[in-house]
């Protein structure tokens, strides 16, 4: 059974920082793309960040330069550092999986979801 758990979230002032962290079991992160996609309230899901498994990443143009993720193959557990954090990131931020190794924005798995508030 493939499960996604992120953790890493919480509520930080503008310009501050924070690293959620997806740790993946019955599923092999190397091998798969991983990815992060944020729902604000009112608003649909959007694509941040994608992870292929040759390590190469894309982002959305809201938080290209901020965000970067990364996995650690060894933990099974991918990353999503934010910085320059603004208003505008706060949102229900969920870890997922496309179970094939090249990302073509479809999602096969879903995390639970970490809570991101951003406060000025």
């Amino acid at each position: 059974q493939v499960q996604l758990v992120e953790s890493g979230g919480g509520s930080v002032q503008v310009g501050g920082s924070l690293r959620l962290s997806c740790a993946a079991s019955g599923y092999t992160v190397s091998r798969y793309c991983m990815g992060w996609f944020r729902q604000a309230p009112g608003k649909e899901r959007e694509g941040v960040a994608h992870i292929d498994s040759d390590g190469s990443t894309s982002y959305a143009d809201s938080v290209k330069g901020r965000f970067t993720t990364s996995k650690d193959n060894a933990k099974n557990t991918l990353y999503l550092q934010m910085n320059s954090l603004k208003p505008e990131d706060t949102a229900m931020y969920y870890c997922a999986s496309e179970g094939i190794s090249i990302c073509t924005g479809g999602v096969d798995y879903w995390g639970q979801g970490t809570q991101v508030t951003v406060s000025s």
